[in-house]
């Protein structure tokens, strides 16, 4: 059966954000590789890339989720692309120019990270218009999957590009790719329902959003346990380059090697979720993909040079497979769950705790690679995520995640204008 894939808008949707996010897991890459072997950065001005890329969402969060709410998705979508576009284009401009520096590289970072949080607030609340409820988990497993195939392209073809034409090349790339995505969203169809215009001011607005993640115990613990599990999981990716690169010796494009393989594990997720939320069910499958992943990054650690570099593939494979299936199962879960009316605020909300902590997250990782050493925070960044686990006791004794938040109607489409 086609499912999806017979649907002409969705094909250009999955077509441009999976070629985008092929650039962007490029340049997640070739932006570190570009600081370490080009502009002999330190770990800690490395671990800032992290820092100043997620920081936009402690800045705009949670008044950008309100904007969304009241505007139509897809301009927003398309604009920010093509900021960003723009925004990357611009580092091998300065390169040819012979201007590049780390001050550009995190200016680039940051100005991409705010594009990057409108068009992440816009792009979910876009999709469950697009398809419908009945095809989300449908649509968001293919989206999923193919973004969890880019990282495994991506950084070896960010280590290609790099052996071949140096570290920038791959940010061309990605501002290449976000092109591309303006074009195929730009070519969709499908006409969007205009919201109505709010009676009552951006700060009451905001305080909806806050009001229903901190009075609803399944997003509540949903957001803390992000915000934890975020804390450590960018702390452990935000040196990885420094790691794999000086503690380990690899060549780039060894890195990016060791990067793709080991992102396999996020296809596998992907592939498999559909069957693990019908045996098991979407809240225990849930559970048990967290399960799985918080231990593995453990093996990471104990890597060594040569073929020593295993367990670090062994690691991120793991982690990849169980966080990618988890993020699924959770995506669909609140855009069901969700007043159709609130969801950018409530997203805007919840993000504003779960990936705020992205950017504190990258400093702290930096400080301590420098302060403790890279290989000893890696340690300490896999208990964190381990001692992480108990904060999602609320989903403990159900089965299924619920369908919908209670005392709201079930959602219905809008319809076009």
């Amino acid at each position: 059966m086609k499912g999806l894939w017979g649907n002409r808008d969705f094909r250009l949707l999955w077509t441009g954000e999976t070629t985008s996010m092929l650039g962007s897991m490029v340049a997640s890459t070739a932006l570190p590789l570009v600081a370490v072997v080009t502009l002999q950065a330190s770990t800690f001005q490395v671990a800032l890339l992290t820092a100043a890329a997620w920081l936009p969402w402690l800045i705009v969060g949670l008044p950008a989720g309100a904007w969304v709410d009241r505007l139509r998705k897809r301009p927003i979508m398309l604009t920010c692309n093509t900021v960003s576009m723009a925004v990357f284009g611009s580092v091998p401009l300065a390169a040819v120019l012979g201007a590049l520096s780390m001050p550009l590289l995190l200016a680039a970072a940051l100005v991409g990270g705010f594009a990057k949080v409108f068009f992440t607030l816009a792009y979910r609340a876009y999709l469950p218009a697009l398809i419908g409820e009945d095809d989300l988990l449908e649509g968001n497993a293919k989206l999923q999957g193919s973004e969890s195939a880019t990282e495994v392209a991506g950084p070896g073809l960010a280590g290609l590009l790099a052996q071949a034409f140096g570290p920038v090349s791959g940010i061309l790339a990605d501002a290449v790719s976000f092109g591309v995505s303006v074009l195929c969203v730009s070519a969709i169809r499908v006409p969007e329902a205009v919201a109505p215009a709010p009676r009552t001011p951006l700060r009451s607005q905001i305080g909806e959003g806050l009001r229903f993640v901190a009075g609803d115990r399944y997003l509540r613990t949903l957001m803390v346990f992000g915000a934890v599990s975020n804390i450590a999981l960018t702390g452990y990716g935000s040196i990885q380059i420094v790691f794999l690169s000086r503690t380990l010796g690899a060549a780039p494009g060894l890195v990016g090697l060791v990067l793709a393989l080991a992102a396999v594990g996020g296809v596998l997720g992907a592939a498999l979720v559909g069957r693990l939320g019908a045996r098991f069910g979407t809240a225990r499958a849930f559970l048990l993909c967290e399960i799985f992943a918080a231990p593995m990054g453990l093996l990471g650690p104990l890597s060594r040079p040569g073929w020593g570099l295993v367990p670090y593939v062994l690691a991120l494979f793991g982690v990849c497979a169980g966080l990618v299936a988890s993020n699924i199962l959770t995506t669909t879960f609140r855009q069901q769950y969700c007043p159709p009316g609130l969801f950018s605020r409530i997203n805007s909300s919840a993000a504003i705790v779960n990936y705020g902590t992205i950017p504190l997250a990258g400093v702290l990782g930096g400080a301590l690679g420098e302060a403790i050493g890279v290989r000893e925070t890696l340690w300490v960044m896999a208990g964190l995520l381990i001692a992480a686990l108990p904060i999602l006791t609320p989903f403990r004794k159900l089965r299924e995640f619920p369908a919908r938040a209670e005392g709201r109607p079930p959602r219905r489409l809008p319809q076009p204008t």
